[in-house]
């Protein structure tokens, strides 16, 4: 399979307090996708990983979307610059619409917020409710301990083998990308 993307999801977090390491990183994959031709899908924010990831590729004049909660708008919390933002009534609505909009996903760094959507939207992937990579760009060596918990999983055999490269990753956007173009779904009949 080699797939190629209109349109990747980009999960990261939203805190202000991180690394500016991180905040480059982000910004860089927003400009590097814009520069693909790839339109981005956030989740809308105007702050942490999630400003830096959207700026990065307004700067590029890239296509931008975002996908917010009305909760979080009201708060001011949306970025002010995107061509095209949903306001959706909570979170689990947030995640459908993203996942609709969306060829692909990636995980940047970020907390509880970026973990879950990682694990949702890989799970949904694992039980072929999708057909759409995701990918854990590993920054900094960011998710090693996340990775190492995903061999142990599969020793232990709480995952299948042919479950484990679901979830690619690469320290690198652009290698990143190629290796998501390669990612093969088992059969259904594998995950019963």
């Amino acid at each position: 399979m080699n797939k190629e993307f209109d349109t990747l999801c980009v999960y990261c977090g939203a805190s202000t307090a991180v690394a500016n390491k991180y905040t480059e990183e982000a910004y860089n994959v927003g400009r590097f996708l814009a520069q693909s031709n790839i339109s981005l899908v956030y989740g809308g924010g105007n702050i942490g990983l999630m400003k830096a990831v959207a700026d990065g590729c307004l700067e590029k004049n890239g296509n931008v979307t975002g996908v917010i909660p009305h909760k979080l708008q009201e708060l001011e919390l949306s970025h002010p610059e995107v061509q095209k933002m949903y306001v959706t009534q909570g979170m689990h609505e947030r995640k459908a619409l993203m996942a609709q909009l969306s060829d692909g996903f990636i995980a940047l760094p970020g907390g509880f917020g970026t973990l879950e959507e990682l694990a949702e939207i890989t799970t949904w992937s694992q039980l072929n409710y999708h057909s759409k990579p995701v990918g854990l760009l590993n920054v900094f060596g960011y998710y090693d301990h996340l990775i190492q918990w995903i061999t142990n999983a599969v020793n232990e055999q709480f995952i299948r083998p042919q479950h484990q490269d679901l979830l690619v990753h690469s320290d690198n956007v652009q290698e990143l990308i190629e290796k998501m173009k390669q990612v093969a779904y088992p059969d259904l009949r594998e995950v019963l």
